[in-house]
């Protein structure tokens, strides 16, 4: 019987096929932590800024959130490796906005969700990004680290050491 299951447990020595099995979906935990965040705003309103300030920040932060999402995907695919983690890696990309940032577009996921709160004005937003910053760090990030590691051994270790995480 086959099988698309792609696992990220190898046994000692074996190398995992894909950085990200699916378990946990970096765009989808963003996108549950804006959810969440929405509907205690719906609930509860506690506000972020001023009103003033609200509109024109969160559209600022939203624009360069965009941007540098943009601007990482087209920095992939010029580099000929797939953006999605459930696909295998072709080449550690080193420019663009992988210059100063191993993690670009979940800096811009984080950016997007920021700059969400800011223009919905809610203080909840930016209490659900905790936990989904928190959830990327500690268990997504290192998992895709150690694919990284153990399939660019010789590229990898000098960028992740030259190159920091987030900024």
């Amino acid at each position: 019987m086959a099988s698309d299951d792609r696992s990220d447990k190898t046994e000692p020595g074996m190398m995992p096929e894909v950085a990200n099995s699916g378990k946990v979906r970096p765009p989808l935990v963003y996108l549950g932590a804006i959810a969440l965040g929405l509907l205690l705003h719906f609930a509860w309103s506690l506000r972020l800024v001023s009103r003033a300030a609200s509109l024109p920040l969160g559209g600022a932060v939203v624009l360069v959130a965009v941007a540098l999402f943009l601007l990482a995907v087209h920095t992939f695919r010029t580099a000929g490796t797939p953006v999605p983690g459930n696909h295998p890696t072709t080449t550690i990309v080193h420019a663009g906005p992988y210059r100063w940032s191993r993690n670009p577009i979940y800096l811009s996921f984080s950016l997007l969700q920021l700059g969400v709160a800011f223009w919905v004005n809610s203080l909840w937003l930016l209490v659900t990004l905790i936990p989904a910053v928190a959830l990327m760090s500690f268990v997504v990030i290192p998992r895709e680290e150690r694919y990284l590691e153990s399939r660019f051994p010789s590229d990898y270790l000098p960028y992740k050491a030259s190159v920091r995480r987030w900024l």
